[in-house]
């Protein structure tokens, strides 16, 4: 085993809900204690509460708009904090925008940009100097299989954190860290009510379990694996996508409720 296999730390940003709730639990389950960042101050002491109780672990919360600099900037502080090492890095916040590119407010483009790709840059930066220090350390950054795909600003920015993953995985993981992009499909969670989507326009069979997707995207990292594309149909849908027009694999237009 290595050292971040077991009694280490896992930050996990957009932790209140969805694949960020879910990555919680499995590493609570598996021994981790944890740090839950999120913007919702009582749902991150709720859930603290119940992970501590259900796996006798220990779970910090850190409320933060990962959209804000001085959100960032606390993070990035706990992250920086020799005498608490963190181990484990979930970069999992994420938000979508259910209009197009030109209908779209520009404030509301950048707030998207910066939370998905320069919040995860910053944070990636500011774990990799406890990690290299120690020798290991782990980092997870949930992408999209929209990173393979022409889908807007979303999939743009789901690509470049693809990209950096893979980049990272090769320049660090020799030196212990490794650095997976976690790039699910649809996936049963908030993200999309939130957004004010119909779920309806994709087919069922398209949407994953984000017990699934966690899993999977663990094990992956723990492999060493660059990239993680849970199940076969999204790993062919990913495939595809190098090699057909881009009209053929766009997948579902968004629909408002």
């Amino acid at each position: 085993m290595t050292p971040t296999d077991i009694k280490t730390t896992a930050l996990i940003t957009g932790a209140s809900a969805g694949l960020g709730a879910e990555f919680a639990r499995q590493l609570a389950s598996q021994g981790h204690n944890l740090v839950l960042v999120a913007r919702d101050r009582s749902r991150l002491e709720s859930a603290a509460a119940d992970l501590e109780q259900r796996y006798g672990i220990r779970a910090e919360v850190l409320p933060a708009d990962l959209t804000d600099d001085d959100g960032v900037g606390a993070v990035v502080v706990r992250l920086s904090d020799a005498e608490r090492p963190v181990g484990i890095l979930v970069n999992n916040a994420g938000t979508g925008l259910l209009h197009n590119f030109e209908e779209n407010d520009i404030s509301e483009e950048k707030r998207h940009l910066k939370l998905h790709d320069q919040t995860a840059l910053e944070l990636t930066h500011a774990a990799l100097q406890g990690m290299l220090e120690r020798g290991s350390g782990r980092i997870i950054n949930v992408a999209s299989v929209a990173a393979f795909l022409p889908r807007g600003t979303y999939s743009a920015a789901k690509a470049w954190l693809l990209s950096f993953s893979r980049w990272a995985n090769l320049a660090y993981g020799a030196r212990g860290v490794k650095v997976t992009a976690l790039c699910p499909g649809f996936t049963h969670t908030e993200f999309h009510d939130r957004m004010g989507m119909d779920k309806s326009v994709a087919p069922s069979w398209t949407w994953l379990k984000p017990e699934r997707v966690v899993r999977e995207g663990l094990a992956d990292n723990l492999r060493g694996k660059a990239v993680s594309i849970p199940s076969k149909r999204y790993k062919l849908l990913a495939v595809a996508a190098r090699v057909l027009p881009g009209r053929l694999v766009t997948g579902p237009a968004r629909r408002a409720k």
